[in-house]
């Protein structure tokens, strides 16, 4: 199997993605990734969906950013989450409690 990239790892997320746990959860992600594999993507999450598209909210609730490598070492638990934007590696802005909740949305990749 080739290692994940990060569009790669976009276009699984509906795919791990767990319905149930996500009961009135209705936001829109703004992901921009830096780097080699950098790129623009909107996570939105309604109705106990999970749909993924290129490009740039206007408004999402929650801002992702950060360098691909350190985006991959999250999703795939090579790094905690907490740490990485404690020392800097992830920036958050918005609806940090969603952020929190994120983790537990997905299956892990």
């Amino acid at each position: 199997m080739s290692e994940l990239s990060v569009k790669n790892l976009m276009r699984r997320l509906p795919e791990a993605f767990i319905p149930e746990k996500s009961a009135g959860v209705h936001a829109i992600i703004q992901f921009h990734i830096t780097g080699e594999e950098g790129g623009d993507w909107i996570v939105t999450i309604q109705n106990k969906t999970c749909h993924v598209q290129d490009g740039v909210s206007p408004n999402p609730n929650l801002v992702f950013e950060g360098d691909a490598a350190n985006v991959l070492d999250v999703f795939t638990g090579k790094m905690d989450g907490m740490r990485a934007f404690m020392q800097g590696k992830l920036v958050l802005r918005g609806d940090i409690g969603l952020a929190m909740r994120l983790a537990n949305l997905f299956k892990a990749t």
